[in-house]
């Protein structure tokens, strides 16, 4: 019985939800015809009289006071609008319009059972969205406490936010932990202290599991948060090597036990790639660049199957440095491939390369006058296809906009991403004699050819929706964030705007002609109020303002000047 009231009630709840969204206008009729039927016993006419009486007393003080004020609260709106926008992009009375009142006014119920119908098509867009917005670990992420911290300690600004340690935090649960880590009481204690919130916290109960054991993890903790330099960082990440390689050579041999070993081998796994791998990033900070591409090649063909780790971005910023650019083509050929993942680090390489062929004989006055050459008509398209991947990195290379720390996290095709690879990058760039100058002159051209990037790309999958957000969350308050495509103002933005401009406007002119603007006023409120305002014209109000202001025609020239 119950279950048929609810139902019913809900039916109902649709049928006047679906009435007042598609028949608006004739309930709108309605109203107007039940309020014309009962004109009389509401007195509609004497009470339109009265207001009429009361609102021809009021003095010009009153026009004045009540424009100011409106001006006043349309402006605070304004700039609250405003200040909303450039935190959050968006407008706060849209989106309070969407989140709350559409449902009332005839949105669709989350709740509903239509949502477990929806077509294969929006899952697949919905599917899409979410991989698009993937976060994704930086692997070029700095040292935190060598090189975040100091930044921090200089300037008092904390380059990461909380939403990117998080992550981080998550991350080392994921690589650094498993199910059997409470059997061993070092390994149970970093277990423990990778969820801890508190740096100090986390370095406390590094050391408490290093005095009970050699625990790799305990110094992979320590080499990135409590080492304050490179060379600190590089040793205790030696000590970290030595310690994970017993622990992974004891496990290889055991994996095949049991489940319980073999996500422990996949864990001394992880444990090994990331040691080694930051060990090879130290080497390059400390100048040893081949030792570095040596450790990285080495690296990559002993584990050939882990490419979460993205060391082959490592590897191309080497080689650049090396200027190895023969060696940079022949990695680009095994990861620029179609079915691979792109990334900005992929495609401004293989941009530069084609650029450093021509960039340093390249001329615009000269390429307009004879044509773009075939080598050129390459790199331009090179740079074509890489700035429709990320539109935000070039103006970091051009330095049209400052650099900041890169995160821990980034988004693919958003600003993250592009602060992360101009960080490294942009040394390589001015290093090639012409390339900054080449982009500076055909970066722009490739909107020209994805006129709307959020409906339909060129070479790639449309730019997501959702990158604004994201970088937000990934990147610190000091920094502004790059949008692309660039939003145009909310219509509430606008209509605020306009409102505080106009009632301002009404209120100097109140005050300056106080006579006339109240003149005005009782006239619009006489056509609005008379049952025979439809005769009413414009000729009929400046005979009403003359006949009550009484002025002669010199004096109405001067009021109303051609």
């Amino acid at each position: 019985m119950a279950e048929a009231a609810t139902g019913f009630l809900e039916q109902l709840k649709s049928c006047i939800v679906w009435s007042w969204t598609y028949l608006w206008t004739v309930w709108f009729f309605i109203v107007l015809f039940l309020v014309y039927i009962l004109r009389v016993p509401l007195k509609i006419n004497d009470n339109l009289s009265t207001v009429s009486m009361f609102l021809n007393t009021l003095t010009p003080k009153f026009y004045v006071a009540l424009t100011g004020t409106s001006s006043l609260i349309s402006g605070l709106i304004l700039i609250f609008e405003w200040w909303y926008f450039r935190k959050y992009g968006t407008s706060f009375i849209e989106q309070v319009s969407v989140s709350h009142l559409r449902p009332l006014l005839g949105g669709v119920d989350n709740n509903s059972s239509n949502n477990s119908n929806s077509s294969n098509g929006d899952s697949d867009s919905n599917r899409q969205s979410v991989s698009e917005c993937k976060v994704w670990r930086n692997p070029l992420n700095l040292f935190r406490g060598a090189e975040y911290n100091r930044y921090t300690w200089v300037t008092g600004r904390e380059p990461l936010t909380y939403y990117d340690m998080n992550l981080s935090a998550q991350d080392h649960q994921t690589f650094f932990t498993c199910d059997s880590d409470h059997l061993r009481p070092a390994d149970a204690i970093m277990q423990k202290a990778w969820r801890e919130r508190n740096p100090q916290a986390r370095i406390s109960a590094a050391h408490e599991a290093l005095e009970i054991n050699e625990c790799a993890t305990a110094y992979i903790l320590l080499a990135e948060e409590e080492a304050t330099t490179i060379a600190e960082a590089e040793k205790l990440f030696k000590q970290a090597l030595k310690a994970g390689d017993g622990c992974y050579r004891r496990s290889q041999q055991l994996q095949h036990h049991g489940s319980q070993y073999e996500a422990q081998h996949r864990r001394d796994t992880n444990v090994l790639v990331y040691i080694k791998r930051r060990l090879a990033m130290c080497a390059r900070r400390l100048g040893r660049t081949r030792e570095a591409v040596k450790m990285m090649r080495d690296l990559m063909k002993e584990f050939p199957l882990l490419s979460m780790f993205n060391i082959h971005e490592n590897l191309l910023e080497a080689l650049l440095e090396l200027q190895a650019y023969a060696d940079v083509q022949a990695v680009l050929a095994k990861y620029d491939d179609i079915s691979l993942p792109k990334s900005a680090t992929i495609c401004y390489t293989a941009a530069l390369l084609k650029a450093r062929a021509v960039s340093d004989k390249f001329s615009p006055e000269a390429a307009s006058r004879r044509g773009l050459s075939t080598a050129e008509m390459n790199a331009v398209e090179a740079i074509h296809r890489a700035v429709e991947f990320n539109p935000h990195v070039p103006k970091y290379l051009l330095e049209m906009k400052s650099l900041i720390l890169p995160p821990e996290h980034i988004l693919k095709r958003g600003d993250s991403e592009a602060i992360a690879y101009a960080f490294f990058h942009l040394a390589h760039w001015k290093r090639v004699e012409g390339a900054l100058n080449l982009l500076h002159c055909t970066w722009e051209g490739t909107f020209r050819m994805i006129p709307y990037p959020l409906e339909k790309g060129h070479l790639f999958y449309p730019y997501p929706i959702c990158t604004e957000t994201a970088d937000r969350e990934l990147l610190p308050s000091f920094h502004e964030v790059s949008v692309y495509p660039k939003k145009e103002l909310p219509f509430f933005i606008l209509f605020t705007a306009g409102l505080c401009s106009f009632t301002a406007m009404l209120a100097l002119l109140t005050h300056q002609f106080p006579e006339l603007m109240g003149v005005f006023a009782k006239a619009m409120i006489d056509i609005f109020c008379s049952a025979e305002f439809r005769d009413w014209n414009c000729k009929s109000i400046f005979m009403h303002v003359e006949d009550e202001l009484e002025i002669s025609p010199a004096s109405q020239s001067q009021h109303f000047p051609n």
